[in-house]
């Protein structure tokens, strides 16, 4: 039984016996005591007025003797108004630490036979990933791994837009003006090779927009269409998409080679798997150096013609209707969320026809109860009629589905580097900050007598938990700010400022060596610090659940750097190797080793690597 159930046993005991009245655990509010009052635990009473006829701070009295003369993990209380703050015992947080703390499996729970399927990441291939990428992606990551701490099978995946426009727009750029180049040939990152002939698709474009609007046809659609009192630059601006799809040349070639996929040519079915494959590569690299991975991929060009059994569904039970035109539609007005058209006049689907068939795969595929999407915030409705649709199908999973959405992330100065003047590239953000952590290493000049490769790996880790952490340290829906420079410091709230924590137990414990620590179990008097250390570490398994079941790793990422913090101050405040006694030096050994544990832990699950150097 855990020290919380022990307080709630405690004062349903007190209640029945000082007012007479039944009450479950359910009905008592219990938290950790505010740092400024002494107390472990703290009970509110002013729900307890009702029955027991008497004001909050005597209930606190007398609730407070009966725990300490009947829980003997209960030592002493104090009150403040109605709230009761109890003291657990030294004895309780000695033997926590030295039995449970430091085993390796402490924060994770048994496996419960559940299966959560997380999708995150879902890239286009026709660009490299950025940096909205990165926090799709590692927000993915981190709550898989919580999901599995937490007892869950967990099933990794994402959905790759292979096809469209977009795809067949670096298609022909390459096609027209590559003359042949490969990533090797160039020396460029494969990735970025695609992406660099979607930039070159979009500047030409721009050329040929630019050249037709100095043109007699060009000048004669403003005067004919243009609005009154529209300047030239605006109206121009606003019929880009037209022109692109009813003038522009390379909008012809483009439409006719996205035609020529859906036909299966097969040269240009060739020409799409190569430059697709190059795209691949690239996202792998990005992937390892990320440190993550997806246990099944699936791809647009296979899932796009999915749903549309379910539209007949649909229509045969009457959840969906059909206009004159042919078009199907769904009425989400009783729900707030307007009308949704599932299937064009021409049969052809949309993106929501897609996605309820891809659900419907997934779970054939894998039979999850719980299916996550992270996805930006941009496509909150999107998911909302998602989700409303599938419930109105009885759907057996419909009702563990969630959309995991989040704020974009800026730079302080706007952007980086940039292909296209406002988009990040991942690839880029990671080296900036590998350089960032290289300087600030340098200027230290704490590794340089290590081996090269050593330094590098060092160095490696350093930048992505500087990466990682400020970015997962902020709650998922908000909009955040991402400062290379900001994220490497040793000082402040970040992921190197963690992993010192830890590197400093790993040099303690190198120093102690085979150090016998069995005088650790006659420590009596624990220091304030040594306690509020040990009640960190005993709700840190509890912090994993719920981390999971909210679907936020900031809320781990945060509880990381508050120990690592109080660790700072208790390595400051108090000798370890050189303890007044050895009951102590054993003691805080232990509770080193075991603080170190869970941060490893924590931190591991936000994909985090410690380094046992800095």
């Amino acid at each position: 039984m855990s020290i919380t159930d022990t307080i709630q046993a405690g004062t349903i005991q007190a209640v029945k016996s000082l007012y007479s009245e039944d009450i479950t655990a359910d009905q008592i509010t219990m938290n950790v005591t505010r740092k400024e009052f002494e107390g472990d635990y703290t009970v509110v009473t002013f729900p307890f007025t009702r029955f027991a006829k008497k004001k909050p701070g005597e209930i606190a009295e007398e609730l407070g003797q009966y725990l300490v003369e009947n829980v003997q993990e209960i030592v002493r209380f104090n009150v403040v108004q109605g709230f009761l703050n109890l003291v657990v015992n030294d004895s309780f947080w000695r033997e926590f630490v030295l039995e449970t703390a430091g085993k390796q499996a402490f924060g994770t729970q048994p496996n419960n036979g559940r299966k959560v399927m997380i999708e995150y990441c879902s890239p286009n291939t026709n660009k490299p990933l950025h940096l909205g990428h990165i926090r799709n992606i590692l927000l993915g990551w981190s709550c898989s791994q919580l999901y599995e701490a937490a007892g869950y099978d967990v099933v990794k995946v994402q959905i790759i837009n292979d096809r469209g426009i977009a795809i067949c727009k670096s298609m022909l750029a390459w096609q027209k003006f590559g003359h042949g180049a490969t990533p090797e040939s160039t020396g460029t990152k494969s990735d970025h090779f695609v992406g660099d002939y979607y930039v070159m698709f979009e500047q030409k474009f721009q050329e040929e927009y630019k050249a037709w609007q100095a043109s007699d046809v060009g000048q004669t659609t403003f005067k004919e269409k243009a609005k009154e009192g529209q300047d030239e630059a605006q109206f121009f601006k606003d019929f880009k998409n037209t022109y692109f799809n009813e003038h522009s040349q390379l909008g012809k070639e483009a439409r006719e080679m996205l035609q020529l996929w859906e036909a299966h040519d097969p040269a240009t079915m060739e020409l799409w798997r190569k430059m697709n494959g190059w795209v691949y590569e690239g996202f792998e690299e990005t992937f390892k150096k990320l440190g993550v991975s997806f246990d099944k991929y699936y791809y647009e060009s296979n899932t796009y013609l999915l749903g549309k059994d379910i539209v007949d569904q649909g229509l045969a039970s009457g959840a969906f209707y059909k206009k004159d035109d042919g078009s199907v539609w769904i009425d989400l007005t009783d729900a707030k969320l307007d009308h949704k058209v599932l299937l064009r006049s021409d049969g052809t689907s949309v993106y929501m026809t897609q996605d309820l068939g891809t659900a419907q795969m997934r779970y054939k595929d894998f039979g999850a109860e719980k299916m996550v999407y992270v996805v930006a915030d941009e496509q909150n409705y999107h998911f909302q009629v998602l989700f409303e649709i599938l419930k109105r199908l009885g759907e057996p999973y419909a009702n563990g589905l969630y959309h995991l959405n989040y704020g974009m992330v800026d730079l302080p100065t706007g952007k980086m580097k940039s292909r296209e003047g406002t988009v990040v590239d991942a690839d880029d953000l990671i080296a900036e900050v590998i350089a960032e952590a290289t300087a600030a290493a340098h200027e230290r000049g704490e590794i340089a007598a290590l081996p090269q490769a050593e330094q590098d790996d060092m160095i490696r880790k350093i930048a992505l938990a500087a990466l990682k952490f400020h970015i997962i340290k902020v709650g998922p829906q908000k909009r955040m700010v991402f400062d290379p420079k900001e994220s490497v410091d040793l000082q402040g709230q970040t992921g190197p400022f963690i992993q010192y924590a830890y590197v400093r137990i790993s040099s303690v414990l190198r120093k102690a060596g085979d150090a016998d620590t069995s005088a650790a179990a006659n420590y009596q008097k624990l220091e304030a610090l040594e306690k509020e250390l040990a009640g960190q570490l005993y709700r840190f398994p509890e912090l994993v659940v719920n981390a999971a079941e909210t679907y936020d790793p900031s809320l781990v990422a945060n509880y990381c750097y508050d120990l690592a913090k109080n660790f700072h101050r208790f390595f400051t405040e108090h000798s370890i190797l050189r303890a007044e006694s050895e009951e102590a030096k054993a003691f805080r050994l232990q509770l080193s080793k075991a603080i170190a544990n869970v941060l490893k832990t924590g931190m591991g699950l936000l994909g985090i690597e410690m380094p046992e150097r800095m």
